[in-house]
């Protein structure tokens, strides 16, 4: 009897086109291992349902009547899953050259580690970094000014996003990116699956870091890669995904840090959304378009500055 490794779970929201190629290039690059794959739909409504039904009848497919979050989605794979590793994959990747195999076998010889994340890349094949440190006061006051992007390479500035490091090397991360996350099974029951209240962005960082809290590592190998698309159905919602990033944050500090930095928190981010709305407000005025990346930027941040003033930082 076949043990199956790796439980691959992919949350799908209106990506038939990319979806297919993601699960097309899952079954290509399996090699010789022995997995399963469970697609999480969240009420498409693009035909991605039946492109499944029709191309891969192999799939274990769950259709829910809505859009439950990316959380709770993965946790409903989760629940059904039968691999020693569960692979949380996005929709809008491709899967490279036997990468689930290898990402698992550095995982079996790094027993140590409850998750692994691999080499992402853009469609050009540019590298696209990935892994990042937990959010704190002193990342977020250097995000809010942007001084990571005036010096990427310095490990003070771009300390957050990581943006001195290329991606070459293994390494011991805080968090890895959900795009591509392979998770242990005997990790998971001993530290639980992913927080439902996070409903898009920071699930992730909240599962790493409650791991780390229970003694495991979280690694980085090049040995794998894959392609990343990259926000393709969070483009949908643009205006919506953009205050629930910051959201997320603050859900984050909330949870794990405490009121007082958690309030300090709010300060920094109704800073950086204040001080850039303005701005946008004017590019809209002269765009006149309701959909113009101005306009939409501009309603955000409104939305965000609103919401953290009455306390609706939760999702």
């Amino acid at each position: 009897m076949n043990i199956t490794e790796v439980s691959v779970v992919v949350v799908n929201w209106n990506t038939q086109d990319i979806l297919r190629d993601c699960l097309r290039s899952i079954y290509e690059q399996c090699g010789e291992i022995d997995l399963e794959v469970i697609v999480i739909d969240n009420a498409s409504t693009d035909g991605s349902i039946e492109m499944v039904k029709k191309n891969f009848p192999q799939v274990t497919l769950i259709e829910n009547s809505q859009n439950l979050g990316f959380a709770a989605a993965n946790n409903q794979g989760i629940a059904i899953s039968k691999g020693r590793y569960v692979l949380l994959l996005n929709s809008d990747t491709i899967v490279l050259d036997n990468a689930i195999a290898k990402t698992v076998a550095f995982a079996d010889s790094h027993l140590e580690a409850a998750v692994v994340g691999c080499r992402v890349l853009n469609p050009d094949r540019t590298l696209q970094p990935t892994c990042f440190m937990f959010p704190s006061i002193l990342n977020m006051l250097l995000s809010t000014t942007y001084l990571y992007k005036l010096f990427p390479k310095s490990k003070f500035f771009g300390r957050e996003r990581m943006a001195w490091w290329n991606r070459n090397d293994i390494r011991e991360v805080d968090v890895v990116t959900g795009c591509f996350m392979l998770v242990r099974w005997d990790a998971i029951k001993k530290v639980g699956t992913m927080d439902e209240r996070f409903f898009m962005y920071g699930e992730e960082t909240d599962w790493c870091y409650r791991f780390k809290q229970a003694g495991w590592k979280i690694l980085f190998t090049p040995c794998a890669e894959i392609i990343h698309l990259g926000g393709q159905s969070a483009q949908k919602r643009a205006t919506t995904m953009v205050v629930q990033l910051r959201k997320s944050i603050l859900q984050f500090m909330k949870k794990h840090h405490g009121p007082l930095v958690y309030r300090t928190a709010c300060l920094l981010i109704i800073s950086f959304l204040a001080v850039r709305m303005p701005i946008w407000s004017v590019i809209a005025f002269f765009q006149r378009a309701q959909n113009s990346e101005a306009a939409i930027k501009k309603r955000a941040y409104w939305t965000g500055i609103t919401n953290i003033l009455f306390g609706r930082t939760d999702s």
